[in-house]
């Protein structure tokens, strides 16, 4: 019984939904096979024998979710953001990306991207690599020693990118392939996902491929839509015959007809928004991405209203920020702009919704993770807050609201991935 059986005592916080944080003050969780059994304020006699984890006085969490992350962009943090989308690019990530051919340097990077989301508490994530297959399998290894989960995808381009990342059709599907029968049950927090980069850099005869690749192997899909006007009138001129962006990736396949996330989503239209909501297409939100690359604010509430879900994304390094706990703050702050924009027609979201977006929201593309309720993962952080000030007058939710909003990763303590203590990665 000890063996499947984890006990953790702490201020345990959480948002079933989106309204309103779950918080039970210094009481127990249990653990059984990785799963959250129950939350309980005083143990059963027949758990009082399991050795208990004492928190008492912190802070229990779920682990951060990060939808959209470009792991060969990791060294270009913080460079070129007072550009847009298209030049930054072709100046900064085109060129970047083009280094992974060398599997010595894309090892030396990352490693060190692994240890930095092991940082800052994020435990899945979604990413794109570039386009080279070594490189990705390197990748995908790396995590699954590491124990943090991800949906890892080759990039896939063969139109408009400079001829040292520019692929044929063939080898761009081959290759996905090759990697989709090595990983798809090689790890089960570690999985391929398909990633045509976008519609401009991808011709219809690969889009077609990679979503006959996504149906044939039930793998879900990534991608971007709608980040940029230059780049949505860019895909009118490519792809005419379409209504718009969302259409050119639905006639492929590659619109929810498998789990699929489209990042960005900041200017669609009602009808995409409708289809998205229809296919349960995930949109992820990179609020501090769309500031730096003048792309514009997505308006998260009218995603919301229309019951299409969405999670957060750091988006490096169109983002410069790793932290989702920091994408949170950027999203509360997008939405009030949006707000103000919109005549206060679209309500700015609070702080138990960011939350949820960056935890739960997220955390469902995964699949159970993102919550502390019965049968799901028990992907956990555990927060000492101590350093952030007095706490004896607040509530747990002002405990949670002032560390997202002033704490960092020197206030996480421990981390959890499906029950299993996650320790900082020692390659």
């Amino acid at each position: 019984m000890n063996n499947k059986f984890k006990i953790f005592k702490s201020n345990i916080i959480f948002t079933p939904t989106m309204e309103t944080f779950k918080v039970y003050k210094n009481s127990y969780i249990v653990v059984e096979d990785g799963k959250v059994k129950g939350i309980y304020e005083e143990l059963d006699k027949n758990l009082k024998r399991i050795p208990v984890f004492d928190y008492t006085d912190k802070l229990i969490i779920p682990s951060f979710v990060d939808l959209h992350f470009h792991a060969p962009q990791f060294p270009n943090r913080g460079l070129g953001l007072d550009s847009e989308l298209i030049p930054w690019l072709e100046k900064y990530t085109f060129p970047e990306e083009g280094k992974y051919s060398d599997i010595k340097y894309a090892k030396k990077v990352y490693k060190n991207l692994i240890h930095e989301l092991w940082k800052v508490g994020t435990t899945r994530v979604g990413l794109f690599n570039s386009i080279h297959k070594e490189s990705t399998e390197l990748l995908f290894d790396l995590f699954i020693e590491s124990g943090l989960g991800a949906y890892i995808g080759k990039v896939n381009m063969n139109r408009n990118t400079p001829n040292y990342i520019l692929e044929d059709t063939k080898t761009s599907i081959r290759e996905t392939e090759e990697i989709i029968l090595k990983y798809k049950d090689k790890s089960d927090i570690v999985k391929p996902i398909i990633t045509p980069r976008f519609v401009p850099t991808c011709t219809s005869e690969l889009l077609k491929g990679l979503g006959n690749l996504a149906i044939k192997y039930n793998i879900p899909v990534q991608s971007h839509l709608s980040e940029n006007t230059n780049e949505i009138e860019w895909v009118k001129k490519l792809e005419p015959e379409f209504k718009d962006y969302a259409s050119v990736y639905n006639e492929f396949n590659l619109f929810g007809q498998t789990r699929t996330i489209m990042a960005h989503c900041i200017y669609n239209t009602d009808e995409e928004i409708e289809l998205m909501a229809k296919n349960k297409v995930y949109a992820a939100h990179c609020p501090s991405s769309n500031y730096n690359l003048s792309s514009g604010i997505m308006p998260v509430r009218k995603f919301l209203n229309a019951n299409v879900p969405v999670g957060l994304g750091t988006d490096i390094s169109g983002g410069h920020e790793t932290s989702i706990q920091k994408v949170m703050v950027s999203a509360i702050q997008a939405s009030k702009i949006k707000w103000l924009e919109t005549n206060k027609k679209y309500n700015p979201i609070t702080t138990s919704e960011a939350f949820y977006l960056g935890t739960k929201g997220g955390g469902s593309f995964f699949g159970k993770v993102g919550s502390f309720e019965n049968g799901y993962d028990f992907d956990a952080l555990v927060i000492d807050d101590s350093n952030l000030g007095y706490a004896e007058n607040l509530t747990l939710e002002e405990r949670i609201q002032r560390f997202i909003y002033i704490g960092d990763d020197r206030n996480i303590i421990e981390r959890y991935v499906q029950g299993r203590k996650i320790e900082e990665p020692k390659f």
